[in-house]
């Protein structure tokens, strides 16, 4: 964990305070001005991670070092590693609720009504545009406020409160369920707990990024949204509580699993990283 400074009560909640205002005013700002010149999935993703980044930067400078390491973006031996396993983990989850149903005949792979013309392209654009976004949520989510807040208030205190702001922060995405909220949750819960686990951003990061770019890749809805990558769309023909409706699979019962899953295989694999303090 990084050797952040650790305010008073009053100085944290400036602290925390100041960050969010930023964080507010710029995903509103950057929001305005993007969505006349790009679409919303794109809006989205680079408002949230120039919203962020302006936000942590602004404070970081201000209280800190203005060091990446402020924010969990200081780079480490392990650094590359926590990515990468991330993203193999994220990647894997998605294979398990999409190619394991496919599998057993509960969907099947069918050719999107609007075909793509350069699918590879598409991809490689949204696919880049998905890892700012990832990258961005999780700055925003689990960056310097956060950091701050887990060693001042503790991990439970932190993590379970942020987490329902994550989840409610998507209850506005197309075809937003009650169990896709709390799934949104349970995956903020699991992005926090790796931030404690590792102290940085690496490995949240890789999951997120993995689970992101591997879902519209399958043909599956993200986050409501329909990316259309690959020409191809994933058809189910069993009930929502499996499917996930209009909202993906990160709507459905298998994504509670998967999240559940990958939370007691990082309390497993994942070592505990020693916290010091200055």
């Amino acid at each position: 964990m990084n050797d952040l400074v650790l305010p008073d009560r009053q100085g944290l909640m400036l602290r925390v305070g100041l960050y969010i205002l930023l964080a507010w005013i710029g995903l509103l700002l950057f929001s305005v001005a993007l969505f006349p010149l790009a679409g919303i999935v794109v809006t989205s993703t680079v408002s949230t991670f120039a919203a962020a980044a302006v936000a942590n930067a602004v404070v970081v400078r201000i209280y800190e070092r203005g060091r990446l390491a402020d924010v969990g973006l200081g780079w480490s031996p392990s650094s590359g590693r926590e990515f990468l396993t991330g993203l193999a983990a994220g990647v894997t989850a998605v294979l398990c609720v999409v190619l394991v149903p496919v599998a057993l005949r509960m969907a099947t792979f069918q050719p999107a009504p609007a075909p793509v013309e350069h699918p590879w392209a598409s991809f490689a654009f949204d696919g880049v545009a998905i890892f700012f976004g990832a990258m961005g949520e999780e700055l925003l989510f689990r960056g310097y406020a956060f950091q701050l807040l887990i060693r001042s208030l503790g991990p439970f205190s932190t993590i379970l409160p942020t987490s329902v702001i994550f989840g409610l922060m998507h209850s506005n995405n197309p075809n937003a369920s009650a169990l896709a909220i709390v799934n949104t949750v349970a995956w903020g819960i699991l992005l926090g707990y790796a931030v404690w686990r590792t102290g940085a951003l690496w490995l949240p990061i890789g999951l997120h990024f993995g689970w992101n770019v591997a879902l519209p890749l399958l043909g599956s809805n993200l986050s409501g949204f329909t990316m259309g990558v690959t020409g191809y769309t994933l058809e189910w023909n069993v009930g929502v509580l499996w499917s996930g409706g209009g909202y993906g699979v990160e709507g459905s019962v298998l994504t509670t699993g998967v999240a559940v899953a990958l939370f007691f295989a990082l309390r497993k694999l994942i070592p505990q990283v020693e916290i010091t303090e200055r």
